[in-house]
């Protein structure tokens, strides 16, 4: 043949591979370098690189599987030669199909299940069976002036799609909580190559003092199972081509009863001792945190006589039933289940709450009274001397006097007979002076 002018091959990547990472190996170094995208040219070197997208494919049983390769080269090509090899661990490869140029050379026995349209170098299998997983190794040769050779290794798996697993419990029934043990079992009718994982409100389960799974991880086992471990629980199965999460399940804990407390209301709670008024009904509710829930039993003490007067969470008291005015109780609770008891005591007082309260609130009031009449005295005896100093009569007067001319103020000093005006001001006695004629005379006192 008339050798060719030279040339550089790039196979067009297949739909769905594009931006894929690809390795690349030179035929002349043996390497393997990273790369992206599609083949790029080797610039001005001569050689063959061939690239696959992956190392490593995992097929469906029972699909096509597309295996992509892209090859190229810069050197005067006449015969361009793609051969497709199979091997399977600890045996030779065995031949699947080549070409050169353009024709293709199939193995008879494999001629329907395998395809390639030569010069694009990628090989399709149809259908995928399990007998197909393997390594499969793709080899160009490039002939022209010498014959250059590169080759690519493909490992292919095959499995079968995970179905939905199911989560089994045992016991079904539930346990007690520090008495029993639960174990959970994650159920998978298909799928091949399956990873199991544990997940408790939507978190993966590690293994603990009380957790620890079995040798595939489809068992969970918490023994001995507490409060803490309720909760949601599911199982997430993988696969290289799949994975589902089961249902939801919450396992079934017998536990309690914790916090038992009583509250009321009415009344005025110190501690363990209510205050209640006479005549006051008051309502009292026992709770505790358990499960299933508790039963609860009302116990009044008595003259140091104890007897249960109720049944139930929750107990009303009329106070003038009540002839004694401090009284015991005790509300118990009861878990039948885990057959544990708790109980909690308090004491009711009866007083004249009403009558108190109205007392203390006179008795409140009378300070405050006493207080806001002092304020009152204060600020009016403050206004009266403010006003008493701005308008006294001394400093009216005298302010008029020095107010009036020169003329009029010597005129009254003329018909007082006063230098000052002032000096008239003063405490006047009047005395009677009895005359030769008898008629009594009035003095005034001079100065």
């Amino acid at each position: 043949m008339t050798p060719h002018p030279p040339r550089s091959v790039v196979e067009e990547t297949p739909p769905g591979l594009e931006g894929r990472s690809e390795r690349t190996t030179d035929s002349r170094e043996g390497t393997a370098t990273p790369r992206t995208g599609r083949l790029q040219r080797a610039g001005a070197c001569s050689g063959l690189k061939v690239a696959v997208p992956s190392h490593t494919v995992h097929g469906i049983r029972g699909q096509a599987l597309y295996l992509p390769v892209h090859y190229g080269f810069h050197t005067p090509a006449s015969d361009i030669q793609i051969i497709w090899l199979f091997e399977r661990p600890h045996t030779m490869p065995k031949y699947l199909l080549g070409s050169v140029n353009k024709s293709v050379v199939p193995d008879l026995e494999y001629q329907h299940k395998f395809t390639m349209m030569p010069p694009n170098a990628s090989l399709l299998i149809n259908p995928l069976q399990f007998t197909d997983e393997g390594n499969y190794i793709v080899k160009v040769n490039i002939q022209g002036n010498g014959t250059v050779s590169a080759s690519q290794k493909i490992q292919v798996t095959v499995d079968d799609p995970v179905t939905k697993p199911v989560v089994q419990t045992q016991p079904s029934s539930g346990a007690v909580e520090y008495v029993g043990n639960m174990t959970l079992t994650c159920l998978v009718e298909g799928g091949t190559r399956l990873v199991y994982q544990w997940l408790k409100n939507g978190r993966p389960v590690h293994t603990s003092s009380t957790n620890s799974f079995s040798l595939q991880n489809n068992s969970l086992h918490i023994v001995p199972v507490t409060k803490e471990d309720i909760g949601n629980y599911s199982c997430l199965v993988k696969n290289p081509i799949s994975e589902m999460e089961s249902d939801i399940i919450m396992p079934t804990i017998y536990y309690g009863p914790y916090g038992l407390q009583v509250n009321s209301d009415k009344g005025l709670k110190v501690g363990e001792v209510f205050t209640v008024d006479i005549g006051e009904a008051i309502l009292f509710d026992c709770s505790a945190d358990s499960y299933p829930p508790n039963t609860y039993s009302w116990i009044r003490r008595t003259d140091n006589v104890t007897y249960v007067i109720k049944h139930g969470p929750r107990l009303e008291v009329a106070s003038e039933k009540i002839a004694q005015k401090t009284t015991d109780y005790v509300c118990c609770a009861y878990n039948n289940v885990t057959g544990r008891r708790d109980e909690t005591h308090f004491t009711i007082i009866i007083t004249s709450v009403g009558i108190e309260k109205l007392a203390q609130k006179g008795k409140s009031l009378s300070p405050l009274a006493s207080i806001t009449g002092i304020s009152l005295f204060l600020i009016i005896s403050m206004c009266l001397l403010l006003l008493w100093k701005k308008y006294q009569p001394y400093k009216v007067i005298k302010q008029k006097l020095e107010g009036r001319p020169e003329t009029e103020y010597r005129k009254a000093q003329m018909f007082s007979g006063h230098e000052d005006a002032l000096d008239d001001f003063g405490i006047y006695e009047f005395v009677a002076f009895p005359d030769a004629s008898g008629v009594p005379r009035v003095g005034f006192p001079s100065g």
